[in-house]
C-alpha cells in the first residue's frame, strides 16, 4: 500500500535531474531575437487578419498553438488552390494538434526537409520551440529561393537554398559519353594471351 502523500505516477510533476537538464538545454537554443523576425515575416506574409503574439517565448507558443496562423502561413504561399482546405480555431486539443499536422504535413509538401521539421508535441507542448524557429526558418528560405511571386517582407531575412543544378543530356550525349569512357578504361584489341595460364594451374615447363 502507498503511503499517504506520496505523489500518483499519473500526476507529472516538474522536471527534475536529467529530464530537466535536457530540457533547459533545449530551451537555450530558442532564440528571442529570431523570434522577432519571424513575427515580422509571418504577418507581412499573412496580413494585418494575423494579429502579433505576445513577445517572449510563451506568446509564441500560444499565437502558434492552434495551427491557425500556421496555416494561414503555408495557404499564403500558394496560388489558389491551397493545401489547408480547412482553418478553424477550436478548444479542444486533439482539433489543435490536428490543425498543426495539417501545416506540418504541405510544409513538407513545400520542400522542408524532415530534418528541418519539428514535431506537433514539439510546438503543443511547448518541448521545442527552437525547433519550431527551424521549421519556419527553413519554409522563409525556400519561398525566398522558389521567387514565384508569393514571398511577402523582406528577402534578407532568409538565406536561399542552393538550387539543384541539374543537366539534362539527349540519348546521344550519352552514348558518346559511354564511348570517351571506354577509350579512357583502354583496350585489350591486339593483345595476345600467349604464356599466360588459367587460374590456379602450374605453368608447364617442357624440355627439348
Amino acid at each position: 500500500m502507498a503511503a499517504q502523500g506520496t505523489p500518483s505516477m499519473a500526476n507529472k510533476g516538474p522536471s527534475y535531474g536529467l529530464s530537466r537538464q535536457v530540457q533547459d538545454k533545449i530551451d537555450r537554443k530558442y532564440d528571442p531575437e529570431l523570434e522577432a523576425r519571424l513575427v515580422e515575416w509571418i504577418v507581412a506574409q499573412c496580413g494585418s487578419g494575423v494579429a502579433k503574439p505576445a513577445e517572449g517565448k510563451q506568446g509564441f507558443q500560444d499565437w502558434l498553438k492552434d495551427g491557425c496562423v500556421l496555416s494561414e502561413l503555408i495557404n499564403s504561399l500558394h496560388d489558389s488552390d491551397k493545401p489547408v482546405k480547412k482553418i478553424q480555431s477550436s478548444p479542444m486539443a486533439f482539433k489543435q494538434m490536428e490543425q498543426v499536422s495539417q501545416f506540418l504535413n504541405a510544409a513538407e509538401a513545400y520542400g522542408v526537409t524532415k530534418t528541418d521539421m519539428f514535431q506537433t508535441v514539439d510546438l503543443w507542448e511547448g518541448k521545442d520551440l527552437a525547433a519550431v524557429q527551424r521549421t519556419l526558418m527553413a519554409l522563409g528560405s525556400i519561398a525566398v529561393t522558389k521567387d514565384d511571386g508569393h514571398f511577402r517582407g523582406n528577402p534578407d531575412w532568409f538565406f536561399k537554398k542552393a538550387q539543384e543544378n541539374r543537366r539534362d543530356f539527349s540519348d546521344d550525349q550519352l552514348k558518346s559519353g559511354k564511348h570517351v569512357i571506354g577509350l579512357q578504361m583502354g583496350s585489350n584489341k591486339g593483345a595476345s594471351q600467349a604464356g599466360m595460364t588459367g587460374y590456379g594451374r602450374p605453368r608447364q615447363i617442357m624440355n627439348n
